[in-house]
């Protein structure tokens, strides 16, 4: 699925080279970062405003929204500006249903974006039976309204992204390959073929999703067809559509792109927040940094063969300890062995609120279920759920301690616990030498793997620790060991932002491969940061890093879709084509939902981002017209044209309705 098909080694995956006014893209070229702009195209001022900021932001490329023909007329004022202030970075047309408009910008600017779903085609949701003939007359079809562009694309050496998103995937695709990430694919492929017979390749692809798993599961498909079907890759665009705000968006973000960029997969990207286009940038930048500093020539023990699918999600089987394991949702570890001496106040921190004049516990959605001590157990009672783990050495038994121990010791202890025994295992550096594997070190993960009561911890200090601890879940197979695994990171970036995308990149990328049975996050690296002003980006004190652990890992089991513990927003990014203020609104829905745990709700500012876009949500509030709101169950239209004054309170009407609602503290 990517240039290193055993998965054991980093290396950027081999794409033609794409030119994009002056900017090189694909062939080994940096990874480039870029934007999309909010204002409305037809302002502007007011575009060219923001272009700037998100230039001197870092963007190598903007796109614009183009919906109809003047605004991709307009583009080339836009452009004009832009130059008369001496900046050049190309500009992207983002065209959804209108070729005259594409058409139009290819002569104008450096890219246009086509939407394969709604290019030549219309979604109505409705299921059509095709003859092979009958669909082969739809692909003419589509070659007729499509091959205008590329021609016009070919002459003026304007590049192209065939951009396909799973939520708006056209009913002719639906009702062919269904609702998956081969019909993702074949959508992109049929123009991309096109493309090809006219022999131009100035061309990009990207296959969006709100939902990372679908994301990486298409990308790699994608690959795996270019290259089977023509024996090159074109470049790669990624990015997690609608991925929302806040620490949750750049959380989604990272794992779906991150995932990718792990595999050497990825030659530009988009971070889609619901936040200002600029602010987009330094996540962007923070994403990439990882790849640009990383080194290709560490290798791991060879992949002989794949023992699960790439393309498709199952997770590990593996036995239970306690509740740990087997079907059981992912535990979160709590690591605190920097505390001195931990007091009950402090388990605030990670879902634990203890009210001393009842003396009793309150136990959030979001709560830790083991916590690490180090060396010196927990003094006083627990509340019921959670659970302490000591260092083995300094471990003394009672009903809700477990200890760690090092794979070299754990063999030879004396004192075990009879429920539960954690064994650390770093990959690869403990089960291998310059020499090659250490089959001492083997023999005694197969002793200790003897022990039903043992749950592996991974974690990797080697310079490609994703895929180290992969091949060690390889290894696991090939040695048919069942044990349940806690994936165990640790950061030692620099700035929060950096850590929670270093988190989710390391983690997410394991748990959408069906791997990892809880996850531990230990923060190191600067702790003493205290709040810069800059928005977009967050920064923590010394108190705070236990919380913002433990929100980013269930915050990454919520983005995997593993462990569900919050309601979860599927938020469109803005731009000029949003019919209300997405940031307000999403905040104001956020305020009153927040508390529905399981809950998806989509937040969309048009039409092109409305029951398409929304692909999986339970609910969505879609912009219709100025001032005017769609809502949706599902699919389904529910509510038309609704005022947008009244339209948060008609979705909790909805909500209750339909019997998802609670009242908050309920």
């Amino acid at each position: 699925m990517a240039a290193n098909s055993n998965l054991t080694s980093y290396q950027r995956l081999k794409t033609l080279e794409v030119k994009i006014g002056d900017l090189l893209l694909g062939n080994g070229h940096p990874i480039r970062v870029q934007t999309m702009t909010t204002t409305d195209t037809m302002n502007t001022i007011a575009t060219v405003e923001q272009t700037i900021r998100c230039i001197e932001a870092g963007a190598e490329l903007v796109r614009i929204t183009a919906p109809s023909k003047n605004e991709a007329n307009n583009l080339l004022e836009i452009k004009n500006e832009l130059r008369r202030r001496g900046y050049t970075v190309p500009l992207v047309a983002d065209i959804h249903f209108t070729p005259n408009a594409a058409e139009i910008a290819a002569r104008l600017i450096e890219k246009v974006r086509v939407n394969p779903g709604n290019y030549a085609d219309r979604k109505k949701f409705e299921f059509i039976e095709y003859t092979d003939a009958a669909y082969v007359e739809e692909i003419d079809r589509i070659r007729e309204r499509f091959t205008p562009l590329v021609k016009i694309c070919k002459e003026y050496g304007t590049a192209m992204r065939i951009g396909t998103n799973h939520g708006s995937l056209s009913d002719r695709i639906m009702s062919r390959y269904g609702d998956s990430a081969m019909g993702m694919v074949e959508s992109a492929m049929e123009f991309l073929r096109i493309a090809r017979d006219e022999s131009y390749h100035n061309i990009v692809l990207s296959m969006k999703s709100s939902n990372p798993l679908v994301m990486v599961q298409a990308y790699r498909l994608l690959v795996q067809t270019m290259n089977n079907e023509f024996g090159v890759c074109y470049p790669l665009h990624l990015g997690v559509t609608e991925a929302g705000d806040g620490e949750d968006g750049r959380i989604k973000s990272a794992i779906g792109i991150g995932t990718l960029l792990e595999d050497g997969i990825g030659d530009t990207i988009r971070v889609s927040l619901t936040e200002d286009p600029e602010f987009e940038i330094p996540v962007c930048k923070d994403i990439v940094a990882r790849y640009n500093r990383r080194d290709e020539s560490i290798l791991l023990p060879e992949i002989i063969k794949l023992p699960y699918s790439p393309f498709e999600y199952t997770r590990r089987a593996s036995s239970s300890v306690e509740n740990i394991g087997g079907k059981q949702v992912p535990v979160v570890l709590s690591d605190m062995s920097n505390v001195k001496e931990i007091k009950p106040e402090q388990l605030q921190s990670i879902g634990y609120q203890y009210d001393e004049a009842t003396d009793k516990w309150s136990i959030g959605d979001a709560a830790a279920d083991y916590i690490y001590t180090g060396e010196k157990a927990i003094s006083f009672p627990l509340p019921g759920t959670l659970r302490n783990i000591v260092y083995a050495p300094f471990w003394e038994e009672s009903e809700s301690c477990f200890p760690l121990f090092l794979l070299k010791d754990f063999v030879t202890a004396s004192k075990k616990s009879n429920r539960i025994n954690f064994v650390a295992v770093d990959c690869y550096d403990e089960l291998a030498s310059e020499e090659g594997p250490n089959p001492y070190s083997r023999e005694r993960l197969l002793e200790a793997a003897k022990d039903k009561t043992v749950v592996f911890c991974l974690s990797s200090m080697n310079g490609n620790s994703m895929q180290a601890v992969r091949r060690m879940f390889v290894e696991f197979a090939e040695l048919g060991v069942q044990h349940p695994v806690i994936l165990s990171t640790t950061s030692d970036m620099q700035t929060p932002d950096e850590h929670l995308i270093h988190f989710a990149t390391e983690t997410g990328a394991l748990l959408l491969d069906g791997m990892g049975d809880g996850i531990s996050l230990d923060y190191r690296g600067d702790r003493t940061l205290e709040n810069p002003q800059v928005k977009g980006r967050t920064y923590l004190t010394v108190k705070d890093i236990y919380q913002f652990t433990n929100n980013t890992a269930f915050s990454i089991l919520q983005a995997t879709r593993t462990r569900i513990s919050k309601t979860e927003y599927i938020s469109c990014p803005s731009c000029g084509r949003t019919l209300f203020d997405l940031q307000e609104t999403t905040a104001k829905i956020r305020s009153v939902t927040n508390h529905l745990k399981g809950v998806k709700i989509a937040i969309m500012g048009c039409i092109v981002n409305g029951p398409g876009e929304m692909a999986d949500a339970d609910f969505g509030y879609v912009g219709s017209g100025p001032g005017k709101i769609t809502l949706y169950r599902g699919k389904e239209v529910m509510k038309k044209s609704v005022d947008s004054e009244v339209a948060v309170d008609e979705l909790i009407e909805l909500l209750k309705e339909s019997g998802a609602w609670l009242e908050p503290n309920s």
